[in-house]
């Protein structure tokens, strides 16, 4: 008969009258500890697994001593730097011996049981609602508010009108075709030196 439990934060595949090292423990030498977070028990005809742990299954144990592990070294460096470290470590250890491994009958589920017939009884209430009437009821969409009306855009001149309208202009001063600006500003005349006598 084994089991796999977890001992303060590590899982053991344990048996009876074994001896193994742990992290360090409350408690004296001579005292008796249970561990009650049991994985897996094999009695050798059957084998219970925990969802995650075994209900009412437990490991008793007694404390045979405190120890140090053996001394780990830590060296760090980093090259071309002039650093380098050096540390050393020895991690607290329990030595236990295992007593009694107890798994306790464990009665049929009732919670997930209840789960279960809780789920046909949604089902059936889904079902009671046809698919139109579930979006009948269903909030109305907010109406669109209506857009603003466009304003009216200016009526551009036809491209035709307007080259009609620069062709007139160019046959009545040939320099006004050359120099659009010559036609309208008084500051570049037909000949030089008029902008100075028309007073600019």
């Amino acid at each position: 008969m084994y089991a796999i439990v977890d001992i303060a934060g590590q899982q053991f595949k344990v048996e009876k009258d074994q001896k193994l090292y742990v992290h360090r423990l409350k408690g004296k030498e001579g005292n008796t500890v249970s561990f009650d977070r049991v994985l897996m028990i094999d009695t050798g005809n059957k084998v219970v697994i925990g969802d995650p742990l075994v209900k009412g299954a437990s490991v008793e144990a007694t404390i045979m001593g405190h120890v140090k592990g053996d001394k780990v070294l830590v060296f760090k460096k980093k090259r071309r730097k002039g650093y380098q470290k050096l540390n050393g470590h020895r991690q607290y250890l329990t030595q236990i011996q295992i007593g009694d491994i107890s798994e306790k009958s464990t009665g049929p589920k009732a919670p997930p049981a209840e789960k279960a017939e809780q789920a046909p009884e949604k089902k059936a209430k889904a079902e009671t609602k046809p698919k139109d009437e579930a979006k009948a009821e269903a909030k109305p969409k907010a109406e669109a508010r209506p857009k603003a009306e466009a304003k009216p855009k200016a009526e551009a001149k036809p491209k035709a009108k307007a080259k009609a309208a620069d062709k007139a202009t160019a046959a009545e001063n040939p320099k006004a075709a050359d120099n659009p600006k010559a036609a309208d500003n008084p500051k570049y005349p037909d000949k030089p030196g008029e902008a100075e006598k028309s007073g600019n």
